[in-house]
């Protein structure tokens, strides 16, 4: 096939112009079509739905608003997280979808869920909404308003606000890409009615009052038509206020025939609403901007461009001295990754061109290979364009020509030397002679090209396994690598063919040119060395294995970080003020700050801004004591300060840092609203402490913080901020207010009219809708005792202060409260400088485990970009395994010898040896980014084996020289691709490595691994792998490799693999509930050969590629003593082959497997129902065992008492004797209490599998029942009869296998032929086979369709069953719950006050030791009787846990 494609496209050399020149048009047309952006767009599926209520607490709005968007969210498909952030005011909730459930289902799904949501909270608690559709890279564009300073007396920051809100956010709609203009700072012009409250109660009038008036006088109507004079005239009634004076003018009441109006009671003017954000630029004080947000999945170049195309027309629409000046442009990021990608290829690929041309000897012979590059490039991008594919820093990123051409280098490479044997030299060929060279030359090089290109191509597959962050950064990369070697691979089978047969013609004289020079200076080389290599194999392999070994050693020493992080070019950092700061202080600071930096670095610096609590749409939650502050720098040469941006960073922190009380912590600004919206945490790496009582999860943050601050490479520690903010709380007295006729709800009206304002209107000044609000003027809302002075009407027309009713005081509450999966917790951010994550994280984790001690209940975990590293680890763990294994696959079709492909393979130990070398030297952590190096090192590395063995084979297969001949020749012969390959490919990557420019950073770690291992794999193809091929191939050696050999192997494999080991802990006594089932989990037998169920019907999936049997054969026909006849030399024929089964088959064993995956999850439950029994069967032994050691203390009292008294006569011996035998008694029961507790323990311990028996711990045992909160479809999560489903599926779908058994099956063959001893015949042949009796396979489908029919009884019968006994044990677990209750608030406290009083009456002898002792035995059998039902409802919970799959 693939000499075919040669010959035609040598022969059709017009065709083949045309096709490339259609190549070129397509790929310049798509570069105009495909998105660009500077980096991936990582942002998880995720929806924000915000509520804001501006006047409710922290844990209100958690209580009322948080929790119920939670709950009606966290059943909804494809949910994988859920995060809120509760704060004062406002409601933040994030769901995590997963990537399969696209953008708009999800949306729509919580949308539904909404609508029930908003019918559960309260009037009045706000009502929450879906945030637009956008992203991490969706803030592509930010602006602020400025002011010429001629006009700074006429704008202030409220017309400023006014003229954003009204002219430029509604001006931007519409443009194509644009889902919202988010405005932040200013004050929001608002028409205030400020309320004198003297006044107001001296006229004997009300808030109510002012409101009623100013709702009666505002509105308009309409009074139909009056027909006059042919004509229509319509009524309309205009009573809509205009302006100050008409508010002023509004008549409140009439008293005695007085008109008292708003002016009376109130003064009018323009206010503002309450602000929860502010916004501050270059140290002048508050300024108002917006944050143009892109829709998800959009071209951010192109809606930039729409963007400013449409701020240029808003210009001219801005009032005078009003201009619109963006400080964060995202195509300022996107020019400079982008130059960096083109400055890198550019540098790359002359550098690619001029080794070609110098090693080559041929200048159109380096041209032609040249020319391949740019033509991949463009084949690259059609593909792009096609599969939507962003042009970006990552999906470019990674292109090396040096590996895109080796495939054709090898193909023109073998016709030059075809050209410069002694008698073509100084020919002139004809051009039937040069295709005929073409071909021979193409044909021979390119099985080893096609599949050397094909296991490069291969290699990326799965890297499109990648998950979560690094599968959207890096499967563009593998998508885009993949479209270029496809490029490559179809130009060498058309376009090199071509154009070597078109232009190359053998050299005029034999002079040799600079690349025969270069290379027969490497040949004397290389010459020496090859004989010694031979000579001394011992040693050469002894060195390549102490090298494996300590590249395998260094590697385990190694850091490991997530992803380098990306140069922004400017940078942000945050300021922490304490918890509670007021808004106009935080202004100060943030003011002042601008400043500072602003004074000390005007070079470096071009202006500073400060983003201050949340914005208008608050998609960002942040608290006002926090400030964004973004530094725009100027261009590095310009710089007088600072030689790097690390430098200045670190000038400003010391600046800074005169301020004291702040907290800094510097990062960037996309890097920042990146980590915040993939883990809701902005830093590095996140310590989480979840747990419910929020005192404690703040104390120990804080606890958290000293451990861990002083470990190196933590740069910047925050705990968040969970307390301190400064509250005053209005406290009602009940009876005071019943005392009054007051109902609470009227006074949290006047509170929150009187301070925050109620809304009583709105005022319209043309299109432009401002709110009328009424409150209390600012000289009464300055202090607590206007609150506690704010007087309430009473029914009867009397005034009371609040006072009166209700204590009003200063208390501190909480600053927010976050939530992770509906649970509470906080954090402690830590962001790493100078070290990789992954160690400091173990540093971090053994500090903690030795030195915090945590509540019960209470549990720490890792997020940040730790997650993400932790999380891609596992996945490289399975994505690297099976990278290895299709190499292994194509190396082994391509040679067809087990031996010469585990000869090719070693390759890869030897070039991940020098990936890690390089890595350590240049000091960079292991990253995903390096993990996808040395991904796509795998594959390069085995291409030039692939070449040198092929040469070896060509000779061998020739017969005429000897092993070390064969050898020798060989590599020699094949120094020149060998060499041009490898260094096409380091200097390609060349520049990606040592690259400073925006961007680099991400690129550095993957050039320099493939760099490292392909100096080492080139090393070992040249010098180990002929002294393995001799091993292998010399029949002297009896085919045994030496003994260093047969110990080297198997290191060489296990350094191959990644292993990723944990370390497993026991448990400490006494175990919880929790902790037994987990540890059964891990050892009991039952889950382990469930999981071996589910990997066995994994491996059968194979089977359902039912490709028939192959036969191969030879032999004659037609022969007679005259005539050879027809001989069939060899044929193959492949018959059977099932292609209308796959789907049916297929679709089988995946239900089996969803069946054996169900069995697992019910084989989990089912242990851990007979763990809980176990557990539970130990806690009430346990707990008898104590209630007689318990008495054993009062037994002991009772004797020595009962002795007392018979010693001082007061008592009989009897009464002694009796006491005496009680106690012994008691002493047996102990004794055999003890011993039904331990033999429990044995037997809990049988799922455990611990060394020895462990404790139970018998503390929080409520917290383990089942919840019966809520009993309406409580069987629809069973596992047992999830398991009866999929058995429902698996023989619904092996009906339908069975059917597909009587479809048409397939027969190929295909033989070599010699007539009459002339060979060069073939043969093929092509069949069908159809069962023409159907009787069997009739009978064989009708019994599965009854097979099909009988499960599906079975599982009906099944749902009765358990729904009977579900009824059942659900009905006894609520009568137990009762008992259980009246035990624990009524009978227990009366029966320890039973034994408390008879010891007393005894002591005092009001009492006889046979009153006493049935006192005792009666308060005891009690306690026993409780512990029996507390048992027996415990196992119901167990057994009803099991059932249902809570």
């Amino acid at each position: 096939m693939i000499n075919k494609i040669i010959s035609f496209s040598i022969k059709n050399k017009a065709l083949i112009g045309l096709m490339t020149l259609g190549l070129i048009i397509g790929g310049i047309f798509s570069i105009s079509k495909v998105p660009l952006d500077a980096m991936p767009d990582i942002t998880n599926n995720q929806v924000l739905v915000i509520t804001t209520a501006p006047n409710l607490g922290t844990e209100d709005i958690e209580q009322f608003v948080t929790y119920q968007v939670e709950l009606a969210v966290a059943n909804l498909p494809d949910v994988t997280e859920i995060r809120s952030i509760s704060r004062f005011g406002l409601s933040v909730v994030t769901i995590v979808f997963k990537e399969r459930a696209g953008t708009y289902l999800p949306r729509q799904l919580v949308s539904e869920a909404l609508a029930e949501v908003k019918q559960k909270i309260p009037e009045g608690f706000g009502e929450p909404f879906i945030a637009p559709i956008s992203t991490g890279l969706g803030e592509i564009y930010q602006y602020t308003l400025e002011v010429h300073p001629d006009f700074d007396t006429i704008y202030d920051d409220m017309e400023l606000r006014t003229i954003q809100d009204w002219i430029v956010k509604r001006q931007m709609a519409m443009v194509s890409g644009v889902v919202e203009v988010n405005s932040f700072g200013g004050r929001g012009k608002q028409y205030e009615v400020s309320i004198n409250p003297d006044k107001l109660r001296s006229m004997g009038l009300t808030i109510s009052d002012v409101f009623n008036a100013l709702e009666e006088n505002n509105q308009n109507t309409g009074g139909a038509y009056i027909e006059k004079n042919f004509q229509a005239n319509f009524i309309r009634g205009e009573g809509l206020m205009r302006s100050l004076d008409d508010i002023k003018n509004t008549l409140v009441a009439n008293i005695d025939g007085q008109p008292i109006f708003i002016r009376d009671v109130a003064e009018v003017n323009y206010g503002s609403f309450v602000r929860y954000g502010a916004f501050t630029k270059n140290g002048k004080g508050e300024a108002v901007g917006g944050i143009v947000m892109m829709l998800k999945g959009e071209n951010s170049n192109d809606v930039i461009k729409a963007v400013k195309e449409r701020i240029t027309l808003i210009q001219k629409s801005l009032p005078e001295g009003v201009v619109i000046k963006p400080f964060l442009d995202r195509s300022k990021l996107i020019k400079s990754t982008t130059s960096t990608v083109a400055e890198n290829l550019s540098l790359g690929a002359l550098i690619v061109i001029f080794v070609l041309v110098i090693f080559l000897g041929n200048l159109r012979g380096g041209l032609i290979v040249a020319s391949t590059i740019p033509l991949a490039l463009l084949f690259a991008f059609i593909m792009m364009n096609i599969f939507g594919v962003w042009a970006n820093l990552m999906s470019l990123g990674a292109l090396d020509f040096g590996i895109l051409v080796d495939g054709a280098v090898i193909i023109v490479e073998s016709m030059i030397f075809y050209l410069h044997k002694k008698n073509l030299i100084g020919t002139k060929l004809d051009q039937s002679k040069r295709n005929e060279i073409a071909y021979s030359s193409a044909s021979k090089m390119m099985n080893s090209a096609f599949f050397g290109q094909l296991i490069i191509l291969i290699v990326f597959i799965p890297v499109l396994a990648l998950q979560g962050v690094e599968g959207k950064m890096f499967i563009p990369m593998a998508m885009t690598f993949g479209f270029a070697v496809l490029g490559v691979v179809v130009l060498c089978l058309t376009y090199i063919p071509m154009m070597a047969s078109l232009f190359l013609q053998p050299p005029k004289t034999d002079k040799k040119s600079w690349g025969d020079k270069l290379i027969g200076l490497l040949e004397k080389i290389y010459s020496p060395m090859i004989d010694w290599a031979l000579k001394r194999s011992r040693i050469v392999i002894a060195i390549a294995v102490a090298l494996l070994i300590s590249g395998g050693f260094l590697f385990t020493r190694m850091g490991a970080e997530f992803i380098p992080k990306l140069d922004e070019g400017d940078f942000a950092f945050q300021a922490f003020l304490k918890p509670g700061t007021s808004l106009t202080e935080v202004i100060k600071t943030s003011t002042r700050l601008e400043q500072i930096v602003l004074e000390n670095f005007p070079d470096e610096i071009e202006s500073v801004q400060s983003r201050i609590g949340v914005a208008d749409l608050p998609m960002d939650p942040m608290p006002i004591d926090i400030a964004d502050i973004f530094v725009i720098l100027n261009p590095q040469e310009e710089w007088t300060k600072a030689d790097s941006k690390e430098e200045l960073i670190d000038k400003v922190k010391e600046k800074v840092s005169v301020l004291a009380g702040i907290n800094f912590e510097f990062t960037q600004p996309i890097e920042m609203r990146f980590n915040e919206l993939l883990t809701g945490i902005r830093e590095d790496v996140a310590v989480k402490l979840y747990g419910d009582d929020l005192e404690m999860l703040a104390d120990k943050a804080e606890e958290i913080s000293g451990l861990i601050s002083g470990i190196d490479g933590v740069a910047g520690l925050k705990a968040e901020a969970t307390r301190g903010l400064p509250q005053i709380t209005v406290n009602y007295n009940r009876n005071k207010l019943g005392l009054y006729n007051l109902t609470i709800k009227d006074l949290n009206t006047i509170i929150e009219s009187a301070f925050s304002g109620g809304v009583a209107g709105s005022i319209y000044e043309g299109e432009r809708m401002f709110d009328l609000v009424v409150r209390l003027d600012e000289e009464h809302r300055t202090s607590i005792d206007d609150i506690r002075n704010l007087f309430v009407n009473l029914p009867d027309g009397n005034q009371i202060p609040l006072k009166e009713v209700a204590e009003i005081s200063y208390q501190q509450g909480p600053m927010q409260i976050s939530r992770d999966n509906t649970n509470r917790r906080t954090y402690v951010g830590i962001n790493v400088e100078g070290r990789d994550v992954k160690s400091l994280v173990e540093e971090i984790q053994r500090t903690l485990d030795e030195k915090l001690v945590l509540p019960t209940g209470y549990y720490i975990r890792y997020g940040g970009a730790f997650e993400n590293l932790e999380r891609a680890s596992k996945r490289l763990s399975l994505v690297v395994p099976l990278a290895l294994a299709l190499i292994f696959m194509l190396v082994f079709f391509a040679i067809k010898s087990l031996k010469q492909t585990l000869m090719i393979y070693v390759a890869i130990p030897f070039a991940a040896v020098g990936g890690v070398f390089s890595l350590f030297f240049r000091d960079m952590p292991f990253s995903i980014s390096a993990g996808v190096g040395f991904i796509v090192l795998f594959g390069v590395a085995v291409l030039n084996g692939l070449v040198l063995i092929s040469g070896f084979n060509e000779l061998k297969e020739e017969g005429k020289l000897q092993i070390n001949e064969i050898i020798k020749k060989g590599s020699i012969r094949r120094i020149r691709p060998i060499l041009l390959t490898a260094s096409t490919d380091i200097l390609g990557f060349l520049p990606m490595a040592i690259s400073t420019s925006a961007g680099a950073e991400v690129q550095r770690p993957l050039a320099t691994v493939v760099i490292g291992g392909m100096l080492t794999s080139t090393l070992l193809t040249l010098i180990v792998l002929p002294i393995l091929y001799k091993f292998v191939e010399s029949e002297k050696n009896d085919r045994r490799l030496p003994r260093i050999g047969k110990v080297g192997l198997p290191a060489i494999f296990i350094i191959t693999l990644f292993i990723f080991s944990g370390r497993v802990e026991a448990q400490d006594s006494p175990i919880t509930l929790q902790q037994a089932i987990e540890r059964a989990y891990e050892k009991y037998p039952s889950i382990k050969a469930a999981s071996l169920e589910v990997d066995k019907q994994k491996a059968l999936k194979a089977t359902a590629y039912e490709l028939g049997t192959t036969s191969i054969y030879t032999g004659k026909e037609e022969v007679s003593n005259n005539s050879l006849g027809i001989q069939n030399k060899i044929g193959i024929e492949q018959s059977n082959i099932d292609v209308f089964g796959i789907f049916a088959k297929s679709n089988l064993y995946n239900a089996k497997n969803q069946q054996a995956m169900s069995g697992m999850n019910l084989a989990e439950y089912e242990l851990a129902r007979d763990v809980s029994l176990a557990w539970y069967n130990a806690v009430f032994a346990k707990k008898q065992w104590l209630l007689f050691k318990q008495l054993d203390t009062l037994y002991a009292a009772f004797q020595k008492a009962a002795e007392l008294r018979y010693k001082t006569q007061a008592t009989s011996k009897i009464e002694y004797l009796s006491a005496a035998a009680k106690y012994k008694e008691l002493q047996v029961n102990i004794k055999k209490a003890e011993s039904r507790y331990l033999a429990t323990l044995q037997l809990l311990n049988q799922y455990l599998l611990y060394p020895k028996a462990v404790d139970v711990n018998i503390q929080n045992l409520e917290g383990h029942v089942f919840n019966n909160s809520s009993e309406s479809d409580s069987l629809d999560g069973s596992p047992l009869l999830n398991y009866y489903s999929t058995g429902v599926d698996v023989a619904e779908l092996a009906w339908k296998a069975e059917k597909s058994n009587i479809l048409p099956k397939f027969s190929l063959g295909y033989k070599v032929q010699a007539v009459d001893g002339n060979s060069g015949f073939y043969g093929w042949e092509a069949g069908i086979s159809v069962p023409l009796v159907f009787f069997s396979q009739s009978g064989k489908n009708k019994a599965s369709k009854i097979d099909f029919q009988i499960v599906g009884q079975q599982y009906e019968q099944a749902q009765l069953e358990l729904s009977a006994v579900y009824n059942q044990q659900i009905s006894r677990l609520n009568a137990l719950s009762q008992v259980i209750d009246y035990y624990q608030t009524e009978a227990l406290p009366l029966a320890d006050e039973q034994i408390e009083a008879s010891k007393l009456a005894y002591r005092l002898g009001n009492i006889d030791y046979i009153q006493f002792i049935q006192n005792v035995e009666a308060a005891i059998d009690t306690k026993q009787g409780f512990l029996m039902q507390q048992a027996e409802y415990f196992e119901l919970s167990a057994q009803l846990k099991y059932l249902t799959g809570k």
